[in-house]
């Protein structure tokens, strides 16, 4: 037994150097499943893992015990920081071997989900889709085009909405049960926790909500309404959303390869630093970013510290969201990089999920100078497109935080109360939505596509937090880019050594919980989207 700090430390590297080699097998184990869902091989990884990760996390617990019970604690909080004490406390109320049960049921039906969505055959266009490749087609300018390509996908959701049902349904009662035995009241209080919500809870989002409600409901449905008209359209229905102008969306030109080599030339103009974080993802072939057959939906950053690498996921379609993959998947992993050469322990690298989508969301903004390249003649519209889509995301992005809230606070509830309850929300926050008659979205289950409620639980309203705290880079960019760029930098070293709000104060940025900042956000944002408008 160590009887003092730098003994102590010694031995706390050693273990650290241990978790993250054994995190790296277990990240790598599922970077590669979510690659190719039809190996075999690695689908038996991951349901191992499913099966023996509480086991290690029971292994990571008990060193976290002694961690937190030495006398001599507070040196090394000096040493590695308060905030990863912090965490392990956070830790500690929300991980017992009493849920291990849970944990592994819980890790088998979120798998169980993705495998699910992610086995999509659907005939279209004389091809064979999944769900992904399907996306494309709502970015048509054929109207019918979008309405069957939305049918087809609904035909697919319908078809299995039943399993959906069950297994979100099993979800929540595995996930209270988590709640109940940790001795929390209910599964939103344990959630908090466990996601590192130590300055914040549930009701003070509940006022952040209305707050957008109040502020960027009636901004989201005046950019609506504009696009309806520039459309020359009658009514917006549900396949029309994705579109913003009548000879279509911008589409950046070339093909992965060429885009990649653009976002090299970007960022090694943007700043030094960028422009060696991307040269050694491009050299490490740390990116998989091409949709095919078996793949997983979606896009994601993750970091393996063993090998001290970022590794991005993705699949491109040839729509903007390709460049979007470059900018904000990149803006994680810009963040992770730079902080593993600043923090001394992996376990905070990222800070809380809503401070690391700052990172991200305020990269998209901060790389406009540079959109011209991937977009050329229509680099205004995918400006103008780029930030009404960040405003319009957040109603969604808050209806489904307050949906989840609801289903939390009310486990037991049946599938059709949650389909009917999140079918009221939607219409409270996004309005302006017809869904033509469309009978899998009226029963109120479109909720049944986004994959965060069932695999990251509470995790949504993290974007939305983000996504405000990005326009405020922006627009701080707009009047001084080398400050902007600066303050962004500063904020992407540090990591998680701080929690969220602390870290927003220690870099200036604005707080999206205190009164006054939606609003004046708002108001500044009109003005941006006039200027930009004209120049379409």
């Amino acid at each position: 037994e160590t009887k003092n700090s730098k003994d102590a430390i010694l031995i706390i590297d050693q273990i650290n150097a241990i978790i993250d080699k054994a995190n790296s097998m277990m990240q790598l184990a599922n970077i590669r499943s979510d690659i190719n869902t039809l190996d075999e091989f690695y689908s038996n990884e991951v349901e191992w893992l499913d099966e023996n990760y509480p086991d290690f996390m029971e292994v990571v617990s008990n060193f976290q015990k002694v961690l937190v019970s030495l006398t001599f604690k507070d040196e090394l909080k000096d040493y590695y920081g308060k905030q990863y004490f912090q965490n392990i406390e956070l830790e500690l109320k929300t991980f017992s071997p009493i849920i291990k049960e849970e944990l592994v049921k819980e890790s088998k039906l979120s798998n169980k989900y993705s495998k699910l969505l992610a086995s999509a055959k659907i005939e279209f266009d004389g091809k064979i889709n999944n769900l992904q490749q399907l996306q494309t087609y709502m970015h048509s300018l054929d109207r019918e085009v979008r309405k069957n390509a939305e049918l087809a996908k609904a035909a697919f959701m319908e078809s299995h909405q039943d399993e959906l049902d069950t297994i979100y349904d099993e979800l929540v009662h595995v996930r209270d049960t988590i709640a109940k035995k940790m001795g929390f009241d209910n599964y939103l209080e344990y959630r908090y926790l466990a996601l590192g919500r130590s300055d914040y809870d549930y009701k003070d989002v509940r006022v952040y909500r209305n707050q957008i409600y109040k502020f960027f409901v009636p901004l989201a449905k005046d950019i609506i309404e504009e696009t309806r008209k520039r459309l020359s359209l009658e009514k917006l229905y549900s396949y029309d959303m994705a579109i913003s102008f009548k000879d279509g969306n911008p589409k950046p030109k070339g093909s992965k390869d060429e885009l990649v080599a653009k976002a090299k030339k970007m960022y090694e103009e943007l700043s030094k630093e960028t422009g060696e974080f991307f040269n050694f993802m491009v050299e490490n072939d740390a990116m998989d970013l091409e949709t095919k057959e078996g793949k997983s939906g979606g896009g994601y950053c993750d970091y393996l510290p063993y090998f001290k690498t970022p590794f991005i996921f993705s699949n491109f379609n040839g729509t903007s969201g390709d460049v979007d993959v470059l900018t904000h998947e990149a803006g994680h992993a810009f963040q992770v990089y730079t902080a593993s050469k600043e923090v001394k322990v992996s376990s905070v690298l990222w800070p809380s999920y809503e401070a690391a989508e700052i990172h991200s969301m305020s990269m998209e903004f901060l790389t406009y100078p540079w959109m011209e390249s991937f977009f050329k003649e229509d680099v205004n519209k995918y400006r103008y497109s780029h930030l009404c889509d960040a405003i319009n995301f957040l109603p969604y992005g808050v209806a489904v935080d307050e949906f989840q809230e609801w289903v939390y606070l009310n486990p037991n509830a049946l599938p059709d109360e949650r389909n009917k309850t999140w079918r009221s929300i939607e219409k409270k926050y996004e309005p302006w939505i017809d869904y033509h008659g469309l009978k899998y979205y009226e029963s109120g289950r479109l909720w049944q596509r986004q994959g965060h409620i069932y695999e990251s639980p509470l995790y949504y309203i993290d974007y939305t937090l983000a996504q405000v705290c990005a326009f405020y880079f922006y627009l701080l960019d707009l009047k001084n880019h080398k400050k902007a760029f600066e303050k962004y930098y500063n904020l992407c070293k540090m990591g998680g050594t701080k929690s969220f709000v602390d870290l927003l104060k220690s870099n200036g940025i604005i707080n999206p919980f205190e009164d006054g900042t939606l609003e004046q956000i708002t108001k500044d944002l009109k003005k941006v989207l006039v200027d930009l408008e004209k120049e379409c």
